[in-house]
């Protein structure tokens, strides 16, 4: 069984890790309803058909006019100009705008024939049926949105590997694009291994802990915009563990192993890596706490990772590793973002050189400012992560971090 007498770094492990795998770029492709692919990431770029808005359109409720007819006017000594009709939502303009001349017209409506700015309603005083006052001048174009502004006829509007948020969405739906051509999910395959781990609905007896990792990892790749399909808990046995690991290899696109993966006398997880296909084990060992004994395959171009099973430790690095490759994987331009926010830190942290560190902290705000609260804790206590909202890293060539210094927090949601 090979293992790990030097560890490398979090990033040279998962730049090894992806070049073993094929891109996003050459999964193949699904179509899925524009109205449903919130998190789905674009297979193929997005060009207008046609330019948005279609029509200049008033920004503002107020009068269609021509800007030169209200130059110089103001309260004490208003322009005087013609009512000549309004202009409905949703419909043409009706009848062309005339010299000293003004039409009513909404926020949205369409911009009539021979206008060129909206004077703001409350710039103006109706005094008669056909009559109006405008108190402010304004300039030739404002509040009006031209047509195509937003966007011209086949310009690029959503680069491919791109994930879709709302505001995407909505971008979509203005286009009257209802389909779009996108990465399937990752579909992952979890496994959680050890005698003495029994299902949560179990009362666990002697030595015997509750699965925690199954559901916490779940969770994760859910969130990163994933499925999974879970295997249950398999016992200390080689046999079995092969011949479930053989299985989730075949039906998913990552494979997922918790526990197994400490350098002991019953580790059997990197012999049954080892054993599914080429390359095999890429990393066995990463200089990162907690996580420290990761396991790193490619076996027949399927990622497979054995983390920890430590519930902290699982989740944690499982975390670091799986956003760049679910990245990697679905083809997007640049990793999920981590959300971040800026605090300074509570308390002195300690680190060991040479590692990377990532500390749970609570987050607590003081005067306009967020302070970062460590919260210690074992790689086994799952509550440390619970009680905290985020995590904040310590580099490698750090030997810690001191009070007072200003942080990046890493939040967990």
């Amino acid at each position: 069984m090979p293992e790990f007498l030097s560890l490398i770094s979090l990033q040279e492990a998962v730049e090894r890790f992806l070049d073993e795998l094929p891109a996003g770029a050459q999964r193949v492709t699904e179509t899925a309803a524009t109205g449903e692919a919130l998190g789905r990431v674009l297979a193929a770029p997005i060009r207008a058909s046609e330019p948005l808005p279609p029509f200049d359109r008033s920004t503002v409720d107020g009068y269609a006019v021509q800007a030169k007819d209200t130059f110089g006017a103001s309260s004490s000594l208003p322009a005087y100009l013609k009512l000549l009709g309004e202009i409905k939502m949703g419909e043409a303009a009706s009848r062309e705008l005339e010299g000293m001349g003004a039409i009513l017209i909404h926020t949205g409506g369409m911009i009539p024939q021979g206008a060129n700015a909206v004077v703001m309603l409350e710039n103006t005083q109706a005094i008669r049926n056909d009559e109006i006052e405008v108190h402010k001048p304004v300039a030739v174009g404002e509040n009006i949105l031209k047509r195509g502004e937003d966007v011209g006829t086949d310009e690029l509007v959503i680069p491919a590997g791109t994930r879709l948020q709302p505001a995407e969405i909505g971008g979509l739906m203005a286009l009257g694009i209802t389909e779009v051509s996108v990465h399937p999910r990752i579909q992952v395959g979890i496994i959680s291994t050890g005698d003495e781990v029994v299902p949560p609905d179990a009362e666990p007896g002697p030595g015997q802990v509750r699965d925690v990792n199954t559901h916490t990892l779940r969770a994760l790749v859910e969130t990163l915009g994933g499925t999974s399909r879970t295997y249950g808990i398999v016992p200390d046995d080689y046999d079995v563990l092969f011949d479930t690991v053989t299985g989730a290899h075949r039906e998913n696109d990552v494979v997922l192993i918790t526990a197994g993966s400490s350098v002991s006398a019953r580790d059997m997880s990197v012999d049954v890596i080892q054993a599914l296909g080429a390359p095999g084990v890429l990393v066995h060992g990463i200089a990162v706490k907690p996580g420290k004994p990761t396991i790193l395959a490619v076996a027949e171009g399927v990622p497979v990772i054995g983390l920890p099973g430590n519930p902290v430790s699982a989740l944690v690095v499982g975390g670091l590793i799986l956003r760049p490759l679910f990245a990697h994987l679905m083809g997007l331009s640049e990793a999920q973002p981590t959300p971040t926010v800026t605090a300074r830190l509570a308390a002195n942290v300690a680190s060991q050189t040479g590692r990377e560190d990532y500390q749970p902290v609570r987050l607590i705000r003081e005067g306009g400012l967020w302070i970062a609260e460590p919260v210690h804790g074992r790689s086994n206590l799952i509550f440390t992560l619970v009680r905290s909202v985020g995590m904040v890293r310590i580099p490698p060539e750090s030997t810690g971090l001191e009070a007072g210094a200003d942080v990046e927090v890493m939040l967990f949601g």
